[in-house]
C-alpha cells in the first residue's frame, strides 16, 4: 500500500527514517522513435513509368506518427533494510495511450485540459509501490513540461499500512529554489537528497530511504547556498 500524495501535512503516525547508501541519478533517458534508415537510391527501370499510376500510389500512402516516449530521471536509489530502493520520475509529453484523465471531484474547480503526464515511480525491493492501483498509479496529468501544480508535496510511501511501517521512501517534489532536502531522525541520524530535475522540464524531486523503525523528526529543504528554506516537524 502507498500512502497518497500530500500538500506539506503529516502522514498520521507516520515518520521517520534512515538510509543505507543512496546514489543520486546524474543521468535521464528517453525513449526515441525507432530510426529510419534513409531510402536507397532508386534502380534504373526497365520500363517507363506510369505516372498517372505512381501519382496515385503516392497520394494514398497513409501517414505515420510517432506519440512522443517518456523521459525519465532517476531521483535516488540504495540499500534500505538489505533491499534495493530506487525513485523515478516518468514525464510523458503527450498523454500516453491507455491513460484516461479523470473529472475532477464535485466542487473542486476544472482545470484546464491536461496535455502530459508526470508518474512518480518508486521501488522497493523489486515491487512498484501502489502497483495495485494499475500501471498510472501516482501519476498526476499536467498541461505541459512548466505546470507550476507540481511541486511543493510531499509524501512518505511503504508498501505496508499506507506507509507507516516497514521501509519506507520519503519523496519531496520541491519548490524550483530547493536544491537538497535534509531528514533528521529521533535517533540523531541524519538523511540528506539532492534534488533531480526531468530533462526539459520543471519538475523535479529529491528522496530518501528510511529503514523499519525509525522516526522522523524533522525535515528541512535548502537552496544550492545552503540557506534553509523550510523546516517542519509534524512528521513524527
Amino acid at each position: 500500500m502507498g500512502l497518497s500524495r500530500m500538500k506539506k501535512i503529516a502522514a498520521a503516525g507516520a515518520a521517520a527514517a534512515a538510509i543505507g547508501g543512496i546514489s543520486f541519478g546524474a543521468s535521464a533517458f528517453a525513449s526515441e522513435p525507432g530510426s529510419h534508415p534513409a531510402a536507397a537510391p532508386a534502380a534504373r527501370a526497365a520500363a517507363p513509368v506510369n505516372k498517372a499510376v505512381h501519382k496515385s500510389v503516392q497520394k494514398a500512402a497513409p501517414k505515420t506518427t510517432h506519440r512522443a516516449g517518456p523521459v525519465r530521471q532517476l531521483v535516488a536509489r540504495g540499500q534500505v533494510d538489505g533491499q534495493a530502493w530506487s525513485v523515478t520520475l516518468e514525464f510523458y509529453p503527450t498523454l500516453p495511450a491507455g491513460y484516461t484523465v479523470e473529472p475532477p471531484p464535485p466542487g473542486v474547480p476544472q482545470k484546464p485540459d491536461p496535455t502530459s503526464l508526470l508518474c512518480q515511480r518508486m521501488v522497493i525491493g523489486g515491487v512498484r509501490i501502489d502497483h495495485q492501483g494499475g500501471p498510472w498509479a501516482d501519476c498526476q496529468p499536467l498541461t505541459g513540461a512548466h505546470d507550476p501544480s507540481w511541486s511543493g508535496s510531499e509524501g512518505l510511501w511503504g508498501l505496508h499500512d499506507k506507509g507507516t511501517t516497514g521501509s519506507r521512501l520519503f519523496v519531496g517534489d520541491s519548490a524550483p529554489e530547493v536544491a537538497y532536502g535534509v531528514v533528521r531522525l529521533t535517533d540523531g541520524g541524519k538523511l540528506t537528497g539532492r534534488v533531480a530535475t526531468v530533462p526539459g522540464t520543471d519538475y523535479h524531486a529529491w528522496a530518501v530511504a528510511i529503514p523499519d523503525g525509525k522516526y522522523i523528526a524533522s525535515v528541512d529543504t535548502y537552496d544550492a547556498g545552503h540557506h534553509r528554506l523550510t523546516h517542519e516537524t509534524e512528521w513524527h
